[in-house]
């Protein structure tokens, strides 16, 4: 089975130049943990992740300070976020972006997601230009129904 029997072609993306606010936006209205970052030609330069942002709005000591008997300061979380929402998303997408064609098979597609922990894959055509999105519970619904082969 290929990618274009289980991707997702009603996709959102942002541009490298919008905001941080505009990607959570986005992710937040289409119920989804991630978005592809494209340019002007629409071709995939990058992937932003709500764990990218969380990760640029947490301080850098929290992961100390997780393992301590304390709460870290929250307040500096919410200051953090409140400072990088009107930042560019190619400030923290992660590049070069990973990607697959639409003839590539599910068992690769799902070998690349599980080596790279991520759960969305930008599926671009021979330009790099985005034509959708590809998922794990994509992937998992034909294994399901038992439509890997």
């Amino acid at each position: 089975m290929k990618v274009s029997d289980v991707m997702v072609y009603d996709i959102s993306a942002v541009f490298e130049d919008d905001t941080v606010e505009r990607a959570v936006d986005i992710m937040e209205r289409h119920v989804v943990s991630g978005v592809p970052v494209v340019d002007e030609d629409m071709r995939v330069v990058g992937f932003v992740t709500e764990a990218d942002i969380m990760r640029a709005s947490i301080p850098s000591y929290f992961t100390l300070l997780q393992s301590a008997s304390f709460l870290p300061d929250t307040d500096q979380f919410m200051k953090n976020v409140l400072k990088i929402r009107d930042h560019k998303v190619s400030e923290y997408m992660s590049k070069p972006p990973i990607v697959v064609k639409a003839d590539s098979t599910l068992i690769y597609t799902a070998d690349l997601m599980m080596r790279h922990n991520i759960k969305t894959i930008p599926v671009v055509d021979d330009e790099g230009r985005l034509i959708g999105i590809v998922t794990k519970i994509g992937i998992l619904k034909a294994a399901l129904k038992g439509e890997l082969e």
